[in-house]
């Protein structure tokens, strides 16, 4: 698929729930499917969006893969403290925000039929705003400081790639 002439962002249903099932299991994620016309459970921004209890991730077949993404993400990246008592409103800093983007645009790159270039496209039609215009200049020229926290969080390694454990302490 190509997100150049894709006209909406990649949906679960159009990605297939087991490769975000076998991706976020290697962080002691597990990804439930709801219903469609179901409420999400633990969905921050209602609608279609992904939701988050604890470890468990709740997508619908009309849930954006980047919205799925962005809620593991932020599972991953929160302290243990916060992990344990997660329920739809991950919280966080600023940075930790940064650290949830950098992330899942580089675990879109896991997922077969997706890629960073579409995760970015789909960000910017969702409405992510970044200095820079857009998710791919944000992400190639501005995120710094999203890769250093990162790094010194323990959840990528000095290439970029992701170590495949949640943050600790």
């Amino acid at each position: 698929m190509n997100p150049a002439i894709h006209a909406t962002v990649l949906t679960c249903a159009e990605l297939g729930c087991e490769p975000l099932a076998t991706l976020l299991a290697r962080y002691g994620m597990t990804v439930e499917r709801v219903p469609p016309g179901t409420e999400i459970p633990g969905s921050y921004w209602g609608e279609s969006e992904a939701g988050l209890i604890c470890a468990r991730l709740f997508v619908r077949d009309d849930t954006p893969v980047h919205s799925a993404l962005h809620e593991a993400c932020h599972y991953i990246c929160m302290d243990a403290d916060r992990r344990a008592q997660l329920h739809t409103d991950a919280g966080g800093e600023v940075i930790e925000e940064n650290g949830v983007c950098y992330l899942q645009i580089l675990l879109a790159d896991e997922l077969p039929g997706m890629g960073r270039a579409w995760m970015c496209a789909d960000m910017d039609a969702w409405g992510y705003t970044f200095r820079l215009g857009s998710a791919r200049a944000w992400f190639e020229q501005d995120a710094e400081d999203a890769r250093i926290w990162l790094r010194q969080n323990g959840l990528i390694d000095q290439e970029d790639r992701p170590i495949w454990q949640v943050r600790q302490g």
